[in-house]
């Protein structure tokens, strides 16, 4: 499994300036990687290009061992016509099962929610709904794009050891979010873009904790993350260097 962008150029028609001139990255392997980058930075544009949703204006991306991508984000809706439970049995891949599915509708704290119509949930139970519609179906890579940004912090953590601990060892999860902590705590890899006008050259690439424990406490080394988290906002503080700085 291995996505490969080299030097990937893309921007809006209406925008003064492009979004990524040049811009290169790696992922090799299945496991939890996760993209960071402050708020206009580019990060859902190139979740939509990894997803073939967007076509790059140069560069090119390979994807090697990687059949089917996913994309969610946390603003999608479920049909108003099905209750939750009713729509999520429907979806449920032949890769999948039905037990899996009530294994995550319980693990994710919507067992006496599944009989409501989605419009009925509150936006964090609508989040963890869409997030299982993504799961129990036919995938070998899951791109998130804050997919969990109206979940509580004990939830979000239970719910990403959880992901992890049923697909980070075959298939690829490709997580965007803006909470740094459990970016470190949960990811193999952190690729991270730099502030900046025009994001240029190769992503700022960390090494995360790759938990699987649910609770940052049960990890064991506080002052890792401490220095993981650091590395990454001041990663995504910083501008790329000019060509040939060293």
């Amino acid at each position: 499994m291995e996505i490969s962008a080299q030097n990937i150029s893309f921007g809006y028609r209406e925008a003064e300036y492009p979004l990524f001139e040049k811009i290169s990255f790696r992922i090799s392997g299945p496991g939890f990687y996760s993209l960071f980058g402050f708020s206009g930075c580019g990060k859902s544009t190139l979740a939509r290009i990894i997803a073939g949703f967007l076509e790059p204006a140069a560069g090119s991306l390979s994807i090697t061992g990687i059949k089917n991508i996913l994309l969610s984000y946390n603003t999608e809706r479920l049909p108003g016509w099905f209750s939750v439970g009713e729509h999520l049995a429907q979806v449920v891949s032949p890769r999948s099962s039905r037990g899996e599915l009530d294994y995550f509708i319980s693990e994710f704290g919507l067992s006496n929610y599944v009989h409501k119509k989605f419009f009925r949930l509150s936006m964090g139970q609508k989040n963890r709904a869409n997030l299982i519609r993504y799961l129990v179906q036919d995938f070998d890579m899951l791109i998130c794009d804050e997919v969990l940004a109206n979940v509580d912090e004990p939830s979000r953590n239970h719910i990403l050891a959880v992901i992890k601990e049923n697909f980070g060892k075959d298939r690829v999860l490709f997580y965007i979010s803006h909470n740094v902590e459990e970016v470190c705590l949960f990811s193999k890899k952190i690729f991270v873009v730099p502030a900046s006008d025009v994001t240029r050259g190769r992503l700022v690439e960390i090494e995360g904790l790759d938990a699987t424990k649910k609770h940052k406490e049960d990890h064991g080394n506080e002052k890792t993350l401490q220095t993981t988290i650091l590395k990454v906002l001041k990663a995504a503080s910083s501008a790329h260097k000019q060509e040939g700085e060293s």
